[in-house]
This record gives structure tokens, sequence and C-alpha cells, in this order.
């Protein structure tokens, strides 16, 4: 069982997990290197401990020790039961939710692992590359949109927002514990190794020569890597050009592009098996 203790010093130094998690520059050098992200609200919590990650600690106020009751009596991880303006103040933010988790993260899975891995859903195998996509929640929706149309895994380039980070944890409502994914080492020379697992890489891009993707989804190919690029300015030239299949979604007139989170969802959803 937890231990719930109380807590009215902002400075309490038990509370240091928590602390200016609006500092987005901060929280991404602190969290990887303490090992720990944050999860916020009832759900995504929940989620997180079904994911398998331990509880390090939990920062409540009064309202939610009911509701996180069970949690309490199952953890053994310290509880901070806190007052709305002392958790504002500890986070640099109004903490609406009113329950926040420090987890411990996980060693990545190695991208050698998650391409020899047995398909989850059916019997092909669909994955996505995301390229240097640095908005917290357009990665959160992606993985979300992921989770949702059953895609096995994804691989993430070396310079791409951090998945566990408190936005993305919260956009995506606790997807990215759920679906597998790691970081590729060696952008983009890695995607040999997708071909050498027998995966056809599929990049999304605007390009003339692109095929659609519904004539992408016709192919029906058993292993699919779906790749999508950056905010703005998409995939990068060397991502395009070792790809194996470059495919466009046909807009209506006068409109160009969609959010790279939308497009994602869309890819997803039109190539599912």
């Amino acid at each position: 069982m937890a231990e719930l203790i109380t807590i009215d010093d902002p400075d309490d130094p038990r509370l240091h997990d928590y602390t200016s998690l609006t500092d987005v520059d901060l929280r991404r050098r602190r969290e990887p290197a303490e090992g720990l992200f944050i999860a916020e609200g009832e759900k995504v919590i929940r989620r997180a401990r079904h994911a398998g990650y331990r509880m390090r600690s939990m920062l409540l106020s009064a309202k939610w020790v009911d509701v996180m009751r069970d949690v309490i009596d199952e953890v053994p991880a310290p509880v901070y039961a806190v007052s709305p303006d002392l958790a504002e103040q500890v986070t640099g933010y109004h903490v609406h939710r009113g329950a926040l988790a420090s987890m411990q993260r996980k060693p990545l899975p190695t991208a050698e692992d998650l391409l020899a891995a047995a398909p989850a859903h059916g019997a092909g195998r669909r994955v996505a590359i995301f390229e240097d996509i640095v908005d917290h929640a357009n990665l959160g929706a992606a993985f979300r949109s992921a989770a949702a149309l059953g895609v096995d895994a994804v691989f993430l380039s070396p310079r791409c927002a951090d998945p566990l980070y408190r936005r993305a944890v919260k956009v995506s409502m606790g997807a990215v514990l759920q679906v597998p994914w790691t970081r590729l080492s060696s952008w983009p020379k890695d995607i040999e190794r997708f071909r050498q697992h027998g995966f056809v890489t599929a990049a999304l891009c605007l390009a003339d020569k692109s095929i659609t993707i519904n004539e992408l989804a016709a192919r029906r190919y058993p292993k699919l890597a779906l790749m999508l690029g950056t905010e703005g300015d998409g995939l990068s030239v060397d991502a395009l050009r070792a790809a194996d299949e470059w495919v466009s979604i046909p807009m209506a007139p006068g409109v160009d592009s969609l959010n790279v989170a939308a497009a994602s969802a869309v890819a997803f959803y039109a190539t599912r098996l």
C-alpha cells in the first residue's frame, strides 16, 4: 500500500519530479536523463500501470484521493496530497485533472527486435516511421491513431520529439504506452533495415509522381512501412530518395496538405489489412 503524505511546501524536495512541467526545454533534458516521465489524469495513469510502467510517486489534489484509492492501495510508491494552489506553484500550470504520476521509463527495444516481431493485427505487418516531428501534440495524436488503427510499431528519427513528454502522453490518451516504439540511430540509412526485413517503405509526400494512398492500399503489401515527415517541410530529400514508393492523399482543389497527425490517421486507416 502506498504511503499518503500531505505536503504544504512547494519547495519540498520530494516534489522534484513535478517541478516546472511547462518548461519544455528543461523537461526534455531532465526526464530522459533521470529515467522518468509524467502521466497526467486518471485514465493515463491507469494505462501506464497496465502497460507495466513502475510508479515512482503520485501527486493528487484532495478530491482525487478517493478516485485513485484502488491505485493508492496497490502501489508501494509515495502519494503526495497537495492543494490545487500548491500543485500549480510546483508544476507551473493549473492541474485541472487533479492527478499526476511520475513513472519510470523502460529501456527501448531495438529496431531489429521490433522489425522481427510477429504481426499483432491480421496476417500482414504495418509500421510507421516519423521523421523529425517536433510538436508533441502532433506526435501524441499520431500515436493515438497508430494504436486505434492497428499499426504494429512506430520508429522515430533521432531528432523526433519525445513521445513520453507529458503533452504527447496526454494528447495520445496513453496510446504512446500501448504501441511498441523505438528510435532509429542512423537516419535515413536505417531505411535499408526495413528493406532487409521485407518491408516496402512508402513516403507520404506531395510529389507529382506519387501514387495515391488508395493505389498503395490496393497493392496489399504484406509488410508496409509508412513514412511521415516533419511539420511544414515534410520528409527530407534523403528520406524520399531512399523510399520505395511515394504516396499522396488526394485533396480538394485549393488545399495542398494535411497536418501530419491528420495525414497519419488517413494513411493508417486506408492501408489497414
